[in-house]
């Protein structure tokens, strides 16, 4: 089960604890430096209703639509509609009391429509509406799974990472099932403008509630400036690497990083978060050395081809040909620079022989993972980029031949007729770790090493 025992309706624990919410929050409202401004306004009302949040309709499914209208003199009426009505409307009552309380609102009427959404759904709707009507800088935030404080590293495998629309909660909750390596919580080209305030409440709870099964946990924000009100949000609550779209200056990088300490500083969060800028553009391809040095935060770099055709005015092929030499420039920039390559979807979720051709061709020209839209993908994708048996025997000969080397004092090595040197030596122990990560070796691979197909003898010289 994708969940922890303390999620779904009626279990109250994933809900802030009182602890939670005074080093959240505080006595009253929470000031929070936004990138360079403080505000610090309380209770300010807005005049427009009725305010509204979520998803509904016969497709809809883990998600809830509200509905909030302020009234003066009237307490608070909450309406429940459910299909589970009967076994969860009291439930879905008590949560939405809980933020109705959190934020002191007293009176109005608040509809639920409930598809089955869980209680950060629910929580995050509902504060979407308050948010809405009133100004206030408290968050009302679930407590974080024991299961999401891992953290992640500079060289993790990162060959596929499943995007998940950031405003649909269905997506998110059995994601990490299917083994990515990552996901990226996108509230960029997936969410709607109207629907972006919201949905960064959901990313902000799905991080903090959401076992993704040791993914990494990667959010694509929005295009600057509008992204950075997405770090404000979400930055502290579990963030592994930030993707940063249609990046073309070194200056983005700059004022992400800004933002983030700013972030850090105000909410009090030491965990390191890494970039991934995502080029998208011809001045974007030209500018990828000064992106790929501007923060050393950045992980890896990735290409998406999709904008990057229509920039250039022509047509995304299978083939490539139209952006071979911007995927070969970024490749180069990124081995310069010790980041990882990153390839761009593959679309056509229908065509697996066609995604496997484009993985090998990728694969090829260095790219080390792409992106996944769909979960039948990532199986192909893993078994692309992942080393084969051969690259596998060969490595395994290499590193061998150079450990004995190494223990004899030999300073000159050679495998069969052929040198290594210490690049042969690199490449060859990144494949072992590779291969390791992804259990296509066990650790103790040496114990049991009879050279695989290259059985010739090390000759130490």
């Amino acid at each position: 089960m994708p969940f922890s025992g303390t999620i779904g309706f009626g279990r109250n624990n994933d809900l802030p604890t009182e602890a939670g919410r005074q080093s959240i929050a505080g006595e009253g409202c929470r000031p929070v430096r936004l990138c360079g401004k403080t505000t610090s306004q309380k209770g300010v009302v807005k005049l427009k209703t009725p305010f509204t949040a979520g998803n509904k309709g016969p497709r809809v499914r883990g998600d809830c639509f509200v509905t909030f209208e302020p009234e003066n003199g009237k307490d608070i009426e909450i309406q429940v509609e459910s299909r589970v009505q009967i076994l969860f409307g009291d439930a879905i009552e008590a949560v939405a009391r809980k933020v109705l309380g959190y934020y002191s609102v007293e009176r109005g009427s608040l509809l639920i429509e409930d598809s089955g959404a869980l209680d950060f759904v629910l929580a995050a709707r509902i504060e979407a509406c308050i948010k809405q009507s009133i100004t206030t800088d408290r968050d009302f935030l679930p407590d974080m799974l024991p299961a999401n404080r891992y953290t992640s590293s500079r060289k993790r495998l990162r060959l596929s990472r499943l995007y998940l629309p950031g405003n649909t909660p269905k997506m998110m909750i059995n994601a990490g099932i299917h083994n990515p390596n990552a996901v990226i919580l996108d509230l960029e080209d997936a969410v709607a403008a109207v629907k972006k305030d919201e949905a960064r409440l959901l990313v902000r709870n799905a991080l903090r509630q959401v076992d993704f099964y040791g993914a990494e946990r990667m959010v694509r924000i929005n295009q600057l400036p509008l992204g950075l009100e997405d770090l404000e949000q979400v930055a502290a609550h579990g963030v592994h690497v930030v993707l940063i779209p249609k990046c073309e200056s070194a200056d983005e990088i700059v004022q992400v990083n800004e933002c983030l300490e700013c972030v850090r500083e105000a909410q009090s969060f030491s965990e390191e978060i890494f970039l991934m800028p995502i080029i998208e553009s011809a001045k974007g391809v030209l500018n990828a050395e000064r992106i790929a040095t501007a923060g050393g935060n950045i992980v890896a770099m990735a290409i998406g081809l999709e904008d990057f055709a229509a920039d250039l005015g022509v047509q995304r092929t299978r083939e490539g040909t139209e952006s071979f030499y911007a995927r070969s420039h970024l490749v180069n920039v990124c081995k310069a620079y010790g980041i990882q390559a990153i390839d761009s979807v593959f679309s056509d979720v229908g065509d697996i022989e066609a995604l496997r051709q484009t993985v090998q061709r990728s694969k090829a020209l260095g790219f080390e993972g792409m992106g996944c839209v769909h979960p039948r993908q990532i199986k192909v994708v893993h078994e692309g980029y992942a080393p084969n048996e051969d690259e596998i025997s060969k490595a395994k000969a290499i590193v061998t031949a150079f450990e004995k080397a190494t223990e004899e004092g030999i300073g000159v090595v050679s495998l069969g007729t052929k040198m290594i040197d210490a690049p042969v030596v690199g490449r060859a122990q990144q494949t072992i770790a590779s291969a390791t990560q992804l259990g296509k070796l066990s650790q103790d691979w040496r114990a049991h090493h009879e050279y695989g197909g290259y059985r010739a003898v090390a000759q130490i010289q």
